[in-house]
C-alpha cells in the first residue's frame, strides 16, 4: 500500500513538473534575448463603412532608407533645416491622420536597399506608421526593395507577419501536390494575392465581396536577348488572375439568388503593382489628368497584362508606381492607369515638386432600404505642402444608369 502511494505523489510531481515547463515557456520564452511577438491583426473582413464608402491611400515609392542618417533628394535646401526618412514617415503619419482611410496600398520601392544594411530594420520603421494607427495595410515590391539583406521572397515573407499586414506571399493553392511550405508553386515572383472588401454592415451584401484587391509583383530586373530590362508580369500570374476573377464572379452570380428585389452588380476590383506597362507610354499623346513628368520606365516584353485586364471585365482601375515624377491618370482601353506619385524623400523627386499620395474612394449604390455594390470610383492625391492641397479630383469609374 505505501509503494502504490510512493507511485502516485512521483506521478503527481512528475505532472507539476511538467506543468512548470509549459508555464515557464509560454509566459518566458525567449527569442534573441527578446520575448516573442504574437502579430497583430486587424478586424476582418475587410468591409465597406455604414455610410456606403470604402477609402484607400495609395503609398508609391517611400524609398526609405536607414531613418535619420537617409538625406533627402531633389529638395529646396531652403524649405528643410534637415530633411531625411524622418520627413517620409512625418508625411505618412500626417496622411493617416487626415485622410483616415480604411486601408493602405503601399505599391513598391518601399525601401531603397543601397541605402541600409538590414532590410528588416527598413521594413518595420517604413511601415511603423500604418502599424501603429491599426489600419490594415498590404504592400507589393518594386525593383529595389530586395537590393539589401533580404530576398524577395523573404521580403514579402517578413512583410506578411508585421502587425495588421494583409500582404500574402503568393495565393494559396488547392492542390496539394503544387504546395511547398504553404506557397503556391506555379506562379512567378512573390506578393500575388487579392483582398475582398465586403458590403455594408447590415446590408444583404455585408457577407459578399463587392470590391477585390489584385496585388501583383511586377518583378525587378531581367536581361532579354542579352539587354538589361525592367521586370514584368508572367503568363503564370495572368493565368492566377484570371482564375481569381472567374471564382469572385462565380461567387457575385450566386448572390444574385440571394436578393431578388434588385440586381447585384458585377464586382468591382482594383489592381496594385510597381512598374507600369508599356502601354502606359500611349497616354502621352492622349488625355489624361495630372503631371507626365518622365518617361515610363517599363519592361521591353509585352506580357498582354492588358489584355487580360480588358477580358476579364471586372478590374476598374490600376494604381502603379515607379516613376516619380509622373502622378497621371490616363484611360487604356476602359481601364484607368494612375500613378501614385512620389511619396518618399529619399527617392529621387524634382526640385520645387512636392511630395505627394493618391487616395482611391469606393462608393455603394443606394438601394431602396440598403447599400448595394459598388456605383463610383473616385481619386484625388494630397500634396505635402503647407495647405496638404488636394488636386486631381476625378471619377474613375461610375455604374451605367441603365444597369
Amino acid at each position: 500500500m505505501e509503494s502504490q502511494t510512493v507511485k502516485w505523489k512521483h506521478y503527481f510531481l512528475y505532472l507539476a513538473f511538467i506543468y512548470a515547463i509549459l508555464y515557464f515557456l509560454h509566459t518566458n520564452l525567449l527569442l534573441n534575448n527578446r520575448p516573442i511577438r504574437i502579430k497583430k491583426w486587424p478586424h476582418l473582413p475587410l468591409r465597406f463603412r455604414h455610410d456606403g464608402t470604402f477609402k484607400i491611400l495609395q503609398v508609391a515609392d517611400m524609398h526609405f532608407g536607414s531613418g535619420l542618417l537617409s538625406r533627402c533628394r531633389d529638395v529646396l535646401p531652403s524649405h528643410f533645416h534637415y530633411c531625411s526618412d524622418l520627413n517620409t514617415t512625418r508625411f505618412l503619419k500626417t496622411m493617416i491622420q487626415l485622410e483616415k482611410p480604411d486601408f493602405v496600398a503601399f505599391t513598391g520601392d518601399n525601401i531603397f536597399g543601397p541605402s541600409t544594411t538590414d532590410a528588416a530594420e527598413s521594413l518595420l520603421s517604413a511601415f511603423g506608421p500604418v502599424m501603429e494607427s491599426g489600419i490594415p495595410w498590404a504592400a507589393v515590391l518594386g525593383n529595389h526593395d530586395q537590393e539589401s539583406s533580404m530576398t524577395r521572397e523573404e521580403l514579402m515573407s517578413f512583410i506578411s507577419l508585421m502587425d495588421y499586414s494583409l500582404s500574402q506571399t503568393n495565393p494559396p493553392s488547392k492542390d496539394i501536390n503544387n504546395v511547398k511550405r504553404g506557397m503556391f508553386l506555379d506562379i512567378d515572383g512573390f506578393g500575388n494575392y487579392n483582398l475582398s472588401v465586403y458590403g455594408a454592415p447590415g446590408s444583404h451584401l455585408a457577407n459578399s465581396s463587392v470590391l477585390n484587391l489584385f496585388f501583383l509583383d511586377s518583378g525587378d530586373r531581367e536581361t532579354v536577348q542579352g539587354v538589361r530590362t525592367y521586370g514584368w508580369i508572367k503568363e503564370s500570374q495572368l493565368n492566377w488572375l484570371r482564375s481569381a476573377s472567374r471564382e469572385l464572379q462565380v461567387q457575385n452570380e450566386e448572390v444574385k439568388y440571394v436578393i431578388k428585389t434588385q440586381p447585384v452588380d458585377a464586382s468591382a476590383a482594383l489592381a496594385f503593382f510597381h512598374i507600369p506597362i508599356p502601354e502606359v507610354r500611349q497616354l502621352y499623346y492622349q488625355k489624361f489628368v495630372g503631371r507626365f513628368g518622365e518617361g515610363v520606365a517599363c519592361s521591353s516584353v509585352n506580357s498582354g497584362v492588358l489584355k487580360t485586364l480588358v477580358s476579364i471585365k471586372d478590374v476598374k482601375a490600376v494604381f502603379i508606381g515607379h516613376d516619380h515624377t509622373n502622378d497621371f491618370c490616363g484611360n487604356l482601353e476602359g481601364i484607368w492607369f494612375c500613378y501614385g506619385g512620389g511619396f518618399g524623400y529619399h527617392g529621387y523627386g524634382r526640385i520645387g515638386l512636392a511630395r505627394r499620395a493618391r487616395v482611391i474612394l469606393a462608393e455603394l449604390r443606394k438601394g431602396d432600404k440598403e447599400w448595394m455594390g459598388v456605383e463610383r470610383i473616385k481619386t484625388w492625391k494630397r500634396l505635402d505642402d503647407e495647405n496638404l492641397s488636394k488636386i486631381d479630383e476625378q471619377v474613375l469609374w461610375e455604374l451605367s444608369p441603365s444597369r
